[in-house]
């Protein structure tokens, strides 16, 4: 007979008499035991054992362990610890009921065990106390004696609760291995794949070893695992497979209060323990290599998704498939308990390492996770853990501030003024993300300088500052911006907020000594005096920082720049009474050690200097005492002599270079936008230029000489090599000049220069006792006509009003000169007849001034012969001339009729022609000439005397355009010359057609 040591038939028969009372019920044994097969329990074989052996190793008090082998088709999992009992063979064969109801075990629902039916339909499990075994055939069998539960076996196609009918051992069934108390033996089923299923179980070996502390060891085949022991400073090795797992582990343990078991089942709130552990994998090295991914482990493994940088090991409520959490407050306060542990791990880093195990934003991978990592990151926030930069107690990070630049020597040197500011180490990028999760509050450049503004500090400390700042400025381009208003101790005691516009003086007392001119020299204990509301900075402050902010080396031309605002308002200051000595006095002193030139920084010209009555006035607004400008300036000019002692102080090239003159003042412009230089007549003259002027270069306060001292100041103007360079560029100074200088009373352009004839009868020589024995060339570039030329509407309003003159003796060539440059200017477009009024008299082919009236432009050369040459007017381009003196044309006003007829012939047949062309190198004209022995017309029109008469002319142009010519060399040469546009040959032609063997033709061009 069959030793039964734990009751299985009175097991089996409660179970079958339950069946065949409600086979509905057999159903649900059947549908459940379904469920936790091939849901719940389906991957976690080794886990469910695992934590059986653990369960049964704490029971015990041994070291757990646990071999897992594959003998005869079976797959046999030995552990040690307490052996099997009746209790636990009676939770085995129920639903839900488990044996374990003391605190710390880790199986609580007594359905763990169905994670055997994935590899097996007849587990057996052996102890030293005795054995049982389950049978899906055996319990078929069973079931089919049951008539009542014949339709159900029926319509589960055999299908039978493998667990719920337990059997003893057969006899002879051998005892565990030697060591150990129990062996689950499985048989395989064929569809089992061992191998893969072995890989699975290794794979969860090492985290099995760390979430159950009561299991040491876990042997499968030929490999092993082992848990060495847990150190006092949290370390756990879990070692196997040829490699370690390092763990840094904290715990707690409590109970659950009344209130949190409120919403647990019965048999759990029997036990209200709570254990919590966090562990984070850590290298050889020892430092955290924190989780990217993770399940919650309750304490084997859940489906709860995790983010957490750590792995948390807590007894949760867990539904019966163990792999969710159970809702309620027991889980809402062990999740607490969690969250007020994780501290404890962070704090067991070293404080470098801390940052790594601070979970970051992110999307949760569950519910759980989103609210742990909430929890977890505000008792970090409340939790003193962060080094402070002073050496002092850690910070909570709600209370701490961290550098935005990990710069270690500027966080040491603000730890004195900045509370709660963490160590330098946490600016690094490395920890950024985990100290904004924490809202620990950065500080920019920006806030740094706004954290020191109003601080009382001696220089040597702001110079610490300034030096730990530097780094940040050469690595963080923005910093510069931001640091904008950081404060600067000033020799003077003050502070003042932001480096822009401070002076850094050159050394300590080199540069004040340039500044004041009157520290006492007996020591380093003299007085500073005082700089006038200069920024200079303390010399024991001064740092190349303050210069990358804005603030400006403080050597003697830097000191002089910054007493610009007070050089330009000083003449208002003088005249409001304030006393600007001291500002003259620093101002020369720092011009003459800084070797100011002249016009180098005009605006010293602003400075105020006393004249010889003591009044204040602009430099240069001031003649040195002895100046030759002093004698040619009018008497109402504004330009006043400089006291004497001024100018006996300093040397005349320190005054004139901030100003002061002794000369006319240049000025160069050179991009010019507008008539903005307070030039007399300006407007004027920018308005007459056709294009405004790229540069600008013109001579100053021409318009204060006197009338009469012009010789005596153009002596001055050719004296100065800068003058006498602007009057050789035609510009403002030779336009102003050539209009308001005056010789022997009237204006410079009226005179011409003796050699200057094409201009004789026109303008008149400048007297020699005028021109002084000025240089001619000066004379020109100042006014002095030295030829014909008509460069604006004044040069032709003049030359027009000179031709009508009739008490002017013009030559007829200078006049018919004249013409020719007035209607090239037209015809060029450098004059618009529109701004000429036209003359009441013009100059004749005469040299005659006769009345506009009755005079014509002569615009076809053939014209002239039935003409009164005292009515003509000729000269260049007719049109233009016409246009410009109002006159009608020659060609429209005059006509005439052929009245004898000629003979028509080719250019060929005429005497002399094609030797005359042959030597001018023209060819033949094509078109025909008519040649009379006598040529006669009629005219008409406007031909004075002559209108209505015949007259005989040498040469004719009919209204057919046809040529005639009496056949003689003077006919002849004046028509071939306008046949071939030679009209200027005309005389050399003639001369060739009255001896082709006569002189060359050069001889007459030239």
């Amino acid at each position: 007979m069959t030793a039964d040591p734990f009751g299985t038939a009175v097991l089996r028969r409660a179970v079958l008499d339950a069946w065949r009372g409600s086979p509905t019920r057999f159903r649900e044994d059947a549908n459940a035991e379904e469920d936790l097969h091939f849901g719940g329990y389906r991957d976690r074989l080794l886990v469910e054992l695992a934590q059986n052996a653990a369960d049964a190793a704490a029971h015990a008090g041994v070291p757990g362990r646990v071999r897992l082998a594959v003998v005869d088709g079976e797959l046999r999992v030995a552990n040690t610890g307490a052996p099997l009992d009746a209790a636990g063979v009676a939770a085995l064969a129920s639903l839900r009921a488990s044996a374990k109801r003391e605190s710390g075990t880790v199986g609580r629902f007594g359905v763990g065990f169905a994670a055997v039916l994935a590899a097996t339909d007849a587990p057996r499990i052996v102890s030293t106390t005795g054995g049982v075994a389950f049978s899906a055939e055996r319990t078929r069998a069973e079931v089919a004696d049951v008539p009542e539960l014949a339709d159900a076996l029926a319509e589960r196609g055999g299908g039978v609760p493998v667990l719920r009918l337990v059997w003893p051992v057969e006899p002879g069934e051998p005892a565990p291995p030697e060591g150990f108390a129990t062996e689950v033996r499985l048989p395989l089923r064929p569809d089992v794949d061992v191998p893969a299923l072995l890989a699975e179980c290794a794979e969860q070996a090492a985290d099995l070893l760390l979430a159950l502390p009561s299991l040491a060891r876990i042997e499968i085949g030929d490999r092993a695992w082992w848990r060495a022991g847990e150190l006092a400073d949290g370390r756990v090795t879990v070692h196997g497979d040829g490699a370690a797992t390092r763990w840094l582990v904290r715990r707690r343990h409590g109970r659950l209060a009344e209130p949190a078991l409120s919403g647990l089942a019965t048999e759990a709130r029997e036990r209200p323990e709570w254990t919590v552990c966090w562990a984070v994998p850590t290298g050889g090295d020892e430092a955290p290599t924190p989780l990217a991914e993770d399940v919650l482990h309750a304490p084997t493994p859940t489906d709860e998704r995790l983010s957490l940088p750590a792995r948390l090991l807590a007894t949760l409520p867990v539904e019966p498939s163990r792999r969710r959490l159970l809702p309620g407050p027991a889980t809402d306060a062990v999740l607490a308990a969690a969250a007020a542990a994780y501290p404890d791990l962070v704090l067991a880093l070293p404080a470098e390492q801390r940052t790594s195990v601070v979970p970051l934003p992110d999307f949760p991978l569950s519910e759980v996770d989103g609210v742990l990592r909430e929890r977890v990151l505000a008792e970090l926030r409340r939790t003193e853990w962060l080094p402070s930069a002073d050496g002092g107690p850690p910070l909570a990070p709600s209370a701490a501030r961290v550098l935005d630049a990990p710069l270690d020597d500027l966080a040491a040197v603000l730890a004195e003024v900045v509370p709660g500011l963490v160590a330098a180490e946490f600016s690094a990028p490395r920890h950024a993300r985990p100290l904004t999760a924490l809202g620990v509050a950065r500080l920019t450049a920006g806030e740094v300088a706004a954290a020191l503004t109003g601080l009382d500090r001696e220089p040597e400390w702001w110079a610490r500052v300034y030096a730990a700042l530097q780094p940040w400025v050469e690595a963080d381009p923005s910093a510069r911006e931001e640091l904008g208003g950081l404060p600067v101790p000033l020799v003077d005691g003050r502070v003042v907020t932001g480096p822009r516009d401070v002076l850094l003086p050159e050394t300590d007392r080199a540069a004040l000594d340039v500044l004041a001119g009157q520290l006492d020299a007996d020591g380093p204990d003299a007085g500073v005096p005082d700089l006038g509301g200069l920024r200079i900075a303390h010399p024991a402050a001064a740092h190349p920082l303050l210069e990358r902010l804005g603030a400006r080396r403080a050597g003697p031309a830097e000191l002089l720049e910054a007493l610009r605002e007070p050089v330009e308002r000083s003449v208002d200051d003088a005249e409001a009474g304030a006393d600007v000595t001291p500002l003259a006095e620093t101002v020369l002193l720092l011009a003459d050690r800084a070797g100011v030139r002249p016009g180098e920084l005009p605006w010293l010209a602003a400075l105020a200097l006393p004249d010889v009555d003591g009044d204040p006035c602009r430099a240069d607004e001031l003649v040195l005492p002895g100046s030759a400008l002093l004698g040619v300036l009018a008497e109402d000019a504004p330009l006043r002599e400089l006291a004497g002692d001024v100018a006996r102080r300093w040397p005349e090239s320190l005054l004139t270079a901030i100003g002061v003159l002794d000369r006319f003042p240049l000025l160069v412009d050179d991009t010019p936008a507008g008539p903005e230089h307070d030039l007399a007549d300006e407007e004027e003259w920018w308005a007459s230029r056709p294009t405004p002027p790229e540069r600008l270069v013109a001579v100053r306060d021409l318009d204060l000489v006197a009338e009469d001292a012009w010789p005596a100041a153009l002596r001055l103007l050719a004296a100065d090599p800068d003058a006498r360079r602007a009057l050789r560029e035609p510009g403002y100074t030779t336009w102003w000049l050539a209009r308001h200088a005056r010789l022997a009373g009237r204006p410079l352009r009226h005179w011409r220069l003796p050699d200057a004839d094409e201009l004789t009868g026109l303008y008149d020589v400048v007297p020699p006792e005028a021109a002084g024995g000025l240089d001619p060339a000066l004379l020109a570039a100042a006014g002095v006509r030295a030829r014909l030329a008509v460069r604006d509407v004044e040069d032709a309003e003049d030359l027009v009003a000179r031709l009508g003159d009739p008490e002017r003796p013009v030559a007829p060539g200078v006049a018919l000169r004249v013409h020719t440059a007035l209607a090239t200017a037209v015809a060029d477009h450098v004059l618009d007849p529109a701004e000429i009024d036209p003359p009441e008299r013009v100059r004749a082919l005469t040299g005659a001034a006769v009345p506009a009236a009755d005079a014509l432009v002569l615009d076809v050369p053939w014209a002239l012969g039935v003409l009164d040459p005292g009515r003509v007017v000729a000269g260049g381009h007719a049109e233009s001339l016409a246009e410009l003196l109002d006159l009608p044309l020659a060609g429209d006003e005059v006509a005439g009729e052929v009245r004898v007829a000629g003979r028509e012939l080719d250019w060929a047949d005429l005497d002399g022609v094609p030797e005359a062309c042959g030597l001018t190198g023209h060819a033949l004209p094509e078109d025909p000439l008519v040649v009379h022995e006598r040529l006669v017309v009629r005219v008409a029109g406007r031909a004075g005397a002559d209108a209505g008469a015949d007259v005989a002319v040498p040469w004719w142009v009919d209204d057919d355009g046809v040529l005639h010519a009496v056949e003689d060399p003077t006919g002849l040469s004046r028509a071939l010359a306008w046949a071939l546009g030679r009209w200027a040959d005309r005389h050399l032609l003639a001369a060739l057609l009255a001896d082709p063997h006569g002189p060359s033709p050069t001889t007459y061009l030239g």
